[in-house]
């Protein structure tokens, strides 16, 4: 068995979009070209979330109450996020869909992208190329969205996106 060496954060991505493919045949080539991500990332990536239990010895099926507790308990600690700079770009966390409804903040936050539709504070997404790849998929945009309020949001904010995150992944 391959030795763990710690999750890395597009681990996070990889799992969120598995969950929105729902029960559909997925390839790890079809992954890694949605993604963005090469194919041997997205296949080593799949065996560090098998080890730790994220998604099933099948490497298909998404553990979805383990993710979730990691969501909730790990995932501010192992991959926290501070605001940065003013950018243009692209909204996440309460700057997103569908938390955008429930929380008003003036203060803005956003994936720096040059095809941005707002200004906000600079947040670094959990790969580089998240926001491409959220353009492409409306329902990997909310779930990384929600990610991100879990990772640097205020209290409510938190539990707000865990349950909408929770609703999403555990109706999937």
């Amino acid at each position: 068995m391959k030795k763990h060496n710690g999750m890395r954060p597009h681990d996070i991505v990889v799992l969120l979009k598995i969950i929105c493919l729902e029960e559909s045949h997925w390839l790890m080539k079809d992954l890694a070209n949605e993604l963005k991500i090469s194919q041997s990332e997205i296949s080593e990536s799949i065996n560090r979330s098998t080890i730790a239990g994220l998604i099933g010895s099948d490497k298909r099926t998404v553990n979805k109450m383990s993710l979730l507790d990691f969501l909730k308990y790990g995932l501010r600690y192992v991959f926290p996020q501070r605001p940065g700079a003013m950018v243009r770009g692209i909204g996440t966390g309460h700057s997103a869909a569908p938390l955008n409804s429930e929380i008003l903040s003036e203060e803005q936050l956003a994936w720096p992208h040059g095809h941005g539709e707002i200004r906000g504070f600079a947040v670094e997404p959990l790969h580089p190329n998240v926001p491409e790849a959220c353009l492409l998929d409306s329902c990997l945009y909310e779930l990384v969205a929600l990610t991100d309020a879990l990772r640097m949001g205020k209290a409510r904010e938190q539990n707000i996106a865990f349950d909408m995150i929770q609703k999403r992944i555990l109706r999937a």
